[in-house]
């Protein structure tokens, strides 16, 4: 059985959806029909601009600019203590401070 491809929308379109929904005075139901989106889709979009305002929808992922920014910094860390283990780039590493 094939595989249905998740779709991605951007943060303008999520914005414009949520701020369709909050003054167009139609339901949900038939703002997320005519924007050929999941009702639930456009309620978990409008909670999250609730909850984080301009912070919502950050990236391609579902997170905020620290989380992200601890995903970076923890792939960066495994990156780096990978190659300490296996190069002389563990002298370095281990010469530093911290």
């Amino acid at each position: 059985m094939a595989k249905k491809e998740q779709r991605v929308f951007t943060q303008e379109f999520k914005r414009e959806a949520v701020q369709l929904a909050e003054t167009s005075g139609k339901s949900m139901t038939q703002i997320a029909r005519d924007l050929g989106i999941s009702d639930s889709a456009l309620h978990a979009w409008r909670k999250q601009f609730g909850e984080h305002g301009n912070q919502a929808f950050p990236g391609k992922g579902h997170q905020t600019e620290l989380e992200e920014e601890n995903r970076q910094l923890k792939s960066t860390s495994v990156v780096a203590s990978s190659l300490s283990s296996r190069t002389r780039f563990g002298a370095i590493c281990a010469a530093l401070p911290g």
